[in-house]
């Protein structure tokens, strides 16, 4: 499935596609580069690492820049159980609707999946955005140091069918 939207004035045309083992090390950058990661969460994603391997084994799409390919952010959908694993947006790109554009694409991929719902276990500041898409909190995961050292807003997408 290929999403894309076109914000006349407001930023590039976007195409959501599958991501390929060639996109691995961009995604990588992206989410070793995101300043939503600074102290206190960089040790989160300082090592971190998009490999073609997870790519393969998971749905993984990628939201680019029509003129040149370039990587505006990704997410990946596990389907059992379900969860949205990873989504980011490039720093540069934040305010363009891209996240928007993935969330919506990654529900009508749950949809397609026959998913009646997806969690995400957010990044702490990133939980008013999923709220704003839909999501509602369902509680809290509890940090696991040393590789999370925080509590995370635990929520749900509903996915309601097609009528």
């Amino acid at each position: 499935m290929t999403s894309s939207i076109t914000r006349a004035g407001s930023g590039p045309a976007v195409t959501v596609r599958r991501a390929t083992a060639r996109d691995a090390r961009r995604l990588t950058r992206l989410v070793r580069a995101s300043r939503a990661y600074e102290a206190p969460y960089t040790a989160m994603v300082a090592d971190y690492r998009v490999g073609p391997d997870y790519i393969e084994a998971h749905r993984v799409f990628v939201a680019a820049a029509r003129a040149d390919d370039r990587v505006l952010g990704f997410y990946s959908l596990i389907v059992a159980p379900p969860e949205l694993d990873l989504m980011f947006v490039a720093d540069d790109a934040q305010g363009l609707g891209i996240g928007r554009l993935l969330v919506s694409h990654m529900r009508d991929e749950a949809r397609a999946a026959d998913l009646d719902h997806v969690r995400v276990v957010s990044h702490p500041p990133a939980e008013g955005f999923y709220r704003s898409v839909g999501a509602l909190r369902t509680g809290t995961a509890l940090a696991r140091p040393p590789a999370v050292a925080w509590d995370r807003p635990e929520l749900v997408f509903p996915i309601t069918p097609e009528i």
